[in-house]
C-alpha cells in the first residue's frame, strides 16, 4: 500500500514512476535504464539491503541520480550520501512533490 501511495505522489509531481518492491529490484531497473533521475525510497524495505544501502549503491554507481529518502525513524545526515534529501514520516505529500520536482529539474 505504501508503494502505491508513493506511486501517486511521484505521478502528482509530474514524473513517471518505476516501481520496485525491494532494493534488489530497484538496482536491476537502474542497470537497464538510462532515464532515471531520482530514486525515492523508504529506509525500511525488504531485500538484501535497506533503503540506506540502496542510496549508497546508487550514489556509488550512478552519481548523477538524485536521492530522496523517507523513514518513520530519524536518520542522521551522516547516514545519507552527499546531496540526499530526507523526510521523516508522516511527511506532507506536498513537500515530497515539491522536492521531487526540484530534484528532477
Amino acid at each position: 500500500m505504501l508503494l502505491l501511495m508513493a506511486n501517486d505522489i511521484v505521478q502528482d509531481a509530474g514524473l513517471h514512476p518505476l516501481l520496485a518492491g525491494n532494493a534488489d529490484e530497484a538496482i536491476r531497473i537502474l542497470e537497464t535504464r538510462q532515464d532515471v533521475c531520482v530514486v525515492f525510497t523508504d529506509v525500511r524495505m525488504p531485500g538484501s539491503m535497506d533503503g540506506l544501502g540502496l542510496v549508497e549503491a546508487v550514489r556509488e554507481r550512478w552519481p548523477p541520480i538524485q536521492l530522496l529518502v523517507v523513514s518513520a525513524h530519524l536518520v542522521k545526515g551522516s547516514e545519507l550520501p552527499d546531496g540526499a534529501r530526507f523526510f521523516r514520516k508522516p511527511y506532507p505529500s506536498e513537500a515530497i512533490i515539491s522536492t521531487l520536482r526540484e530534484l528532477a529539474a
